[in-house]
């Protein structure tokens, strides 16, 4: 069964080392200690623990964000204006995801470099490889 080390595991959730040291410590995923006596995290544990942070995100009202499964909020790293069409990069915790719209789109948007944007993925065909 594969483990990961808290690092790991926190760079899978899209958060920092701290914030998974303390969901640990508070009991909300089980660890172990390997034979040098780091903190593992069994795999199907984070698993189910991932699915469970993931239907928890909510917006500060409490709210959900959305309806849509597969959003990703983050901040926006590249913006680039063509004649017509337009690129814009966002970072969302691990993930780096790139969007072409039209440039009147991004400019009724305001998309800037530095403000904060959700990416919302919808897909008919979904590619999985295995690291």
């Amino acid at each position: 069964m594969q483990s990961y080390t808290i690092g790991q595991a926190a760079r899978l959730l899209g958060v920092s080392p701290d914030t998974a040291r303390r969901w640990a410590d508070a009991g909300r995923v089980v660890t172990h200690r390997d034979e040098v006596g780091r903190r593992l995290i069994n795999g199907r544990d984070l698993a189910a623990f991932s699915v469970e942070v993931g239907q928890g995100a909510h917006a500060e009202d409490g709210e959900p964000y959305t309806s849509a499964r597969n959003a990703f909020p983050g901040i926006v790293t590249a913006v680039r204006l063509g004649d017509v069409s337009a690129q814009v990069d966002i970072q969302a915790g691990p993930h780096r995801l790139v969007s072409l719209l039209t440039r009147e789109a991004v400019e009724e948007l305001g998309l800037e470099v530095g403000m904060r944007a959700t990416a919302r993925v919808k897909s008919t065909s979904v590619h999985i490889d295995r690291a």
